[in-house]
C-alpha cells in the first residue's frame, strides 16, 4: 500500500512517455502513482525497486517524487515561510509544491522568511499540511539520562510552567521557571543540561552547567558586573532572589556559591548595601 507523506520503496509496474508508474509490490495497476519523467533513473525498468516520496501535486493528484523533504507525516523541522496569504503561510520543504501552514494551526504571528518549528500530518481532505502545534508530535523514549548536554528548539513558553523544548527536534523537554536565567523566545535554539529524567521519560532542562562548574563563570559574570558599576555593586545576600536575577541572571545560590569564591580569593568585601571590590 502506498503511503501518502512517507519516503518508502515502490517497484516500477508501468513505463510511459511521461515517467513511471510506480506501486507496492503485489498491489493493483490501477493504484499506482506517476513518477515524472524528469526524475526516472537511467536504465529504469519495469520490476526494479525505486525509493520515493509521496505527496500531491498543484492538481491534487497523487505523485511520487525521488527528492527528499525536510520532514515526513510525524517529523518536525525547522522551515522557512516563502509565502503569507489569506488562508496560511507556504513553507519550504526542499520540493516543487511548497507546504502549506493553515491560519488554524498557526501559534503567533507567522512572517515572510521567518522560520518555524512545524510537523506535517494528513488532514481530513487527505492533504499533507503543516502544523505548529507540535506538542504530540514529541517523543518521551529519549536515549539521554542526567547531565547530558542537548541541543533543542523552543517551540512553547508558558509564564507560569516555563519553555517547552523539542529536544533533537524529537523528544519532549521542559525547561522550568526556576531555570530561566536569561530571555528566551519561541522558535529560539538552545543548548541545555538534563537535570533530570522524569517517570514519564519527559525531560527536565536546565540552561547553566552543573553547580560546581558554573561557580567560575559566575564569579567572572559578577566581577565584570561590579567594574561596569564603578567598582561596586548594590546585591549581597540579603537582596532577594528575584532581585539578584534580574541584575545578574542567576539563582540566589548560584551567586551565593560565586560570592564565596570571590570572598576567599580577597577579590571583593561585602557590605550593608552590596558588593564592593577590592582590587
Amino acid at each position: 500500500m502506498i503511503e501518502l507523506g512517507k519516503i518508502q520503496k515502490l517497484e516500477v509496474v508501468r513505463d510511459t512517455q511521461i515517467g513511471v508508474y510506480l506501486n507496492s509490490k503485489g498491489s493493483k495497476d490501477r493504484d499506482a502513482v506517476l513518477l515524472p519523467k524528469s526524475q526516472v533513473p537511467e536504465e529504469t525498468q519495469v520490476g526494479d525497486e525505486i525509493e520515493a516520496f509521496i505527496y500531491r501535486d498543484s492538481e491534487d493528484r497523487m505523485i511520487a517524487t525521488t527528492r527528499k523533504p525536510k520532514l515526513t507525516v510525524g517529523e518536525l523541522a525547522m522551515l522557512r515561510v516563502v509565502e503569507t496569504t489569506n488562508i496560511g503561510a507556504f513553507l519550504d520543504w526542499g520540493l516543487e509544491k511548497d507546504l502549506f501552514l493553515p491560519f488554524k494551526e498557526q501559534i503567533g504571528k507567522v512572517i515572510n522568511d521567518g522560520t518555524y518549528l512545524v510537523g506535517v500530518y494528513i488532514d481530513k481532505s487527505s492533504r499533507l499540511s503543516a502544523t505548529m502545534n507540535v506538542y504530540n508530535f514529541l517523543r518521551t523514549e529519549s536515549p539521554y539520562k542526567q547531565n547530558d548536554r542537548v541541543k533543542g528548539t523552543v517551540y512553547s513558553i508558558n509564564k507560569e510552567i516555563g519553555a517547552f523544548v523539542a529536544v533533537d527536534n524529537k523528544y519532549q523537554g521542559l525547561i522550568p521557571n526556576k531555570e530561566l536565567y536569561q530571555n528566551i523566545i519561541e522558535g529560539e535554539s538552545v543548548d541545555a543540561r538534563v537535570m533530570r529524567v522524569r517517570q514519564d521519560g519527559k525531560l527536565e532542562l536546565s540552561l547553566r552547567k552543573e553547580a560546581h562548574n558554573e561557580i567560575e563563570e559566575d564569579a567572572k559574570n559578577i566581577m565584570d558586573r561590579i567594574n561596569l558599576s564603578g567598582g561596586t555593586l548594590k546585591v549581597n545576600d540579603k537582596s532577594t532572589p528575584e532581585h539578584i536575577k534580574a541584575e545578574l541572571s542567576m539563582s540566589k545560590a548560584a551567586f551565593k556559591r560565586a560570592v564565596g569564591r570571590l570572598l576567599k580569593e580577597g577579590a571583593i568585601e561585602i557590605t550593608n548595601e552590596g558588593i564592593k571590590r577590592m582590587w
